[in-house]
């Protein structure tokens, strides 16, 4: 039996996909769908998020993308989305441009899955500068990506403010809505008979007892005690490094959430503002999720006037309308974060023990090919993500 360490929408996919492949399996955490996952916005967006020093997360994250449509109607199919939504049902309001893509009949309606594109904005000439040498370095990757004025940027998103200066659009990236996609897993997990064991894992059982020995379980602070496995995955997120010897630590982000009868905008919209970064991602119920801080606090998980007053300010200089819009939610996550940025997938070196952990910004974007590494499905990015790499350098 493997046990699968963290509820999160890594942990819970890797335990879906195990399900599925006909093996025994258990998910351990406390409180599922809770922590990190609860808190991301589901920005599927490998292009809009390349920076100078990432060109290996960008090939995780362009091969993740392309396995979404499959994953998303798989899971959909699994946890009855499908048959609750009705023959051509779709989630939220008909926008120009909705229905290609991800966004087709079969691909995770129930999801809120879409692939309208991401708006990269620009607001001050300096802004405007520097999207501009971010524009060559894409242009340089061959990276599918259409540079625009301020008034074509208005033009596909009306509610832009008139001092926008300039864009790029990525029409290949996508995005979801996390929250329905942890809740899809958890539905899909019970259909398939799966134990969820609502207890925090404190640490693994070792063979002989001996530290460094081989792992076969993990130790509980619930009933059971403890629970033995063939293989622990700890997928344990910012926690992650509490369990086992990994280098991953918790990156504090702040988000909220607001609300609209009417959407303000038909794709995400990610925006500089004198050098400070926001973006604004759209649900198909009228919600906009504007996010997101990066704070390196330790396990601070406080929301802060001063974090929310930094989102606010910067998106209303993008779409004023926000402040017209009602807060529904405000929450801080913590991201599990690594030294090169890169997640931790695969086996540790330890017999018995495996990460899927250190995904930082891109969970719920690198779930799916997670999960195909650690069935061995894919072995060529895998060399990317082995957690060797960290023994190699020290």
């Amino acid at each position: 039996m493997d046990v699968i360490v963290g509820g999160g929408v890594v942990g819970l996919s890797v335990a879906w996909r195990m399900a599925r492949e006909g093996r025994q399996v258990t998910v351990v955490d406390p409180a599922p769908g809770t922590g990190a996952s609860h808190a991301a916005a589901g920005m599927l967006a490998p292009v809009s998020e390349v920076t100078y020093t990432e060109a290996p997360l960008l090939r995780l994250g362009m091969a993740s993308l392309r396995r979404w449509p499959a994953f998303a109607a798989e899971l959909s199919a699994d946890a009855g989305l499908d048959e609750a939504a009705g023959p051509g049902a779709e989630q939220g309001p008909k926008r120009p441009g909705a229905g290609r893509g991800l966004n087709r009949p079969g691909a995770g309606r129930g999801l809120d899955l879409r692939s309208d594109g991401t708006l990269d904005v620009a607001f001050g000439a300096d802004d405007l500068a520097a999207l501009d040498e971010l524009a060559a370095f894409m242009d340089k990757l061959g990276l599918p990506v259409e540079r625009l004025t301020g008034r074509e940027c208005r033009r596909l998103e009306p509610m832009l403010a008139p001092s926008v200066r300039g864009g790029l659009l990525a029409a290949g990236d996508a995005w979801v809505d996390p929250r329905r996609v942890t809740a899809a897993l958890l539905a899909a997990l019970e259909r398939r008979g799966v134990p969820l064991v609502r207890a925090r894992a404190t640490g693994l059982l070792r063979e002989g007892g001996r530290e460094g020995g081989a792992v076969t379980g993990v130790r509980l602070d619930g009933d059971p005690a403890e629970l033995r496995a063939e293989r622990v995955v700890v997928a344990a997120g910012a926690w992650s490094a509490e369990l086992a010897e990994v280098p991953v630590r918790p990156v504090k982000g702040q988000i909220m959430r607001l609300r609209s009868p009417q959407p303000l905008l038909g794709r995400c919209v990610r925006g500089t503002v004198h050098g400070s970064y926001v973006y604004l991602v759209p649900r198909g119920d009228g919600e906009l999720v504007v996010g997101a801080t990066q704070e390196e606090l330790g396990f601070d998980t406080r929301v802060t006037a001063g974090g929310l007053y930094e989102l606010l300010r910067d998106a209303r200089e993008l779409v004023p309308g926000v402040t017209e819009l009602e807060v529904a939610d405000v929450v801080a996550g913590l991201r599990p974060g690594t030294p090169d940025n890169l997640p931790v997938i695969g086996p540790s070196g330890t017999p018995g023990l495996a990460f899927a952990t250190g995904h930082h910004r891109g969970g719920v974007l690198l779930a799916p090919l997670t999960t195909a590494i650690l069935l061995g499905e894919e072995s060529e990015l895998a060399a990317l993500c082995t957690p060797e790499r960290f023994r190699e350098i020290s």
